[in-house]
């Protein structure tokens, strides 16, 4: 099993210098590969494969002598990044390559010759660099990720295999859902509500300072850059804040419980809104979707796919099951206990009593009862019951009926 290790690292002036050069030397081959490919598709209907890309580079370090200076292994691991780009986009995962920037993230690979001892990590052409280890590493180290980030800091993600499978994934035992929102970040089926610490807002003052003396400062001036750094510096600490916050909320509801059930939500879709077409779009007949004003900041600032991916990666390491439910279950509008569904819930109402059962329901538990039960009946075979063994389908104002799994007792009972 595969698991990677972030660790800071510190390169003396020397060493800084030639990873620059290193992150502009896979920058351009990077764009130079993605142009020919796009060209060559264009004219031809097919684009280079990793080896036409492989065999670029003798010739062009012969008219480029810069491109000597980085190791080769690194602009070799441009060819394999290309074709990754281009698999997930031909598989609908991601959109069609960019080109690479020089003010945002760099990184570069050192997929040989790597070796982690101590607080030293030595890297090809660069030798030993200090390496900050804040955790234990087990397992061989198979490559060395080696990223600057807008603000100025160096990190390495060593990726190590521990020669162990994944463990088989079981559901026997506790069953949570878990329901995300805004006031609270997570409310558990068990009426456990986390709160939400909205970094974001925490540090919008001083945010909003940084970008301001920013926006002042002459363009290509020394002073800019520096201002550019200190925005930087507060975004890189809204974002470790809140990965460690997910990274805590995460573990802890992965350790406690043994199948994790949780809704699929299209976050892109709810920052967005959708508005009526526009001219230069008339013609793709596609929509446009502009920033919901309302909620929109909220939102981004929750991270919740990013809290969704982590409980995923967790669960799969310790053999637990994690499941998610349709986007369009009525969880918040189905009584957990009757299964009666009402017609309309608007989000001002943080509690509602059913009009059958007379039950009194907190808005956020109701919804995450119904998250966990609707996991548990994907996870029994999918199959909707009735009192006759007929199959039914959920309408509004109606009772549905669902089968639980038989090791999760019906909260009816």
């Amino acid at each position: 099993m595969l698991k990677a290790y972030k660790y800071r690292i510190y390169p003396t002036q020397e060493q800084s210098i030639l990873l620059a050069k290193s992150f502009g030397c896979v920058r351009w081959f990077y764009n130079f590969a993605l142009n020919l490919t796009s060209e060559a598709y264009k004219d031809t209907g097919k684009g280079l494969s990793r080896n036409d890309i492989i065999n670029l580079l003798p010739s062009l370090k012969k008219e480029h002598e810069w491109l000597t200076e980085p190791p080769s292994q690194c602009l070799q691991q441009v060819a394999l990044d290309l074709s990754s780009a281009f698999l997930n986009f031909f598989e609908k995962r991601a959109k069609y390559p960019n080109f690479k920037k020089k003010g945002q993230k760099q990184s570069i690979r050192f997929p040989q010759q790597v070796k982690l001892g101590g607080d030293c990590l030595t890297l090809p052409k660069l030798g030993k660099v200090y390496c900050k280890v804040s955790r234990e590493h087990k397992g061989k180290l198979k490559s060395v990720t080696v990223s600057l980030t807008p603000s100025g800091e160096y990190h390495a993600a060593c990726l190590y295999d521990d020669s162990k499978d994944k463990p088989a994934t079981s559901s026997q035992g506790k069953a949570i859902g878990v329901d995300m929102g805004i006031n609270y970040y997570a409310i558990t089926s068990d009426g456990t509500k986390h709160g939400n610490p909205k970094y974001y807002r925490k540090y919008e003052v001083k945010l909003a300072k940084t970008q301001k003396q920013f926006s002042r400062k002459q363009k290509g001036s020394k002073n800019r850059n520096k201002a550019r750094i200190k925005v930087a510096s507060v975004h890189n600490k809204i974002t470790r804040c809140r990965e460690d916050f997910l990274h805590k909320l995460s573990r802890k509801l992965v350790d406690e419980n043994q199948v994790i059930v949780v809704e699929n939500l299209a976050v892109k879709n709810m920052v967005s809104q959708r508005v009526g077409r526009v001219s230069r779009l008339e013609a793709t007949g596609e929509p446009v979707r502009v920033k919901n004003h309302k909620l929109a900041k909220s939102i981004s600032d929750a991270g919740w796919g990013q809290f969704c991916t982590m409980l995923k990666y967790k669960a799969e390491w310790e053999g637990k099951t994690y499941i998610e439910v349709d986007r369009f279950f009525p969880s918040s509008k189905t009584c957990n206990h009757c299964l009666y569904q009402i017609d309309n819930l608007s989000l001002d109402i943080r509690s509602w009593q059913c009009p059958k059962c007379q039950t009194t329901h907190d808005r956020d538990i109701n919804a995450a009862i119904n998250i966990k039960d609707e996991g548990l009946r994907l996870l029994a075979g999918g199959h909707l019951a009735t009192a006759s063994g007929e199959r039914v389908r959920p309408s509004k104002g109606t009772a549905f009926t669902r089968r639980f799994s038989v090791k999760e007792e019906s909260p009816r009972q």
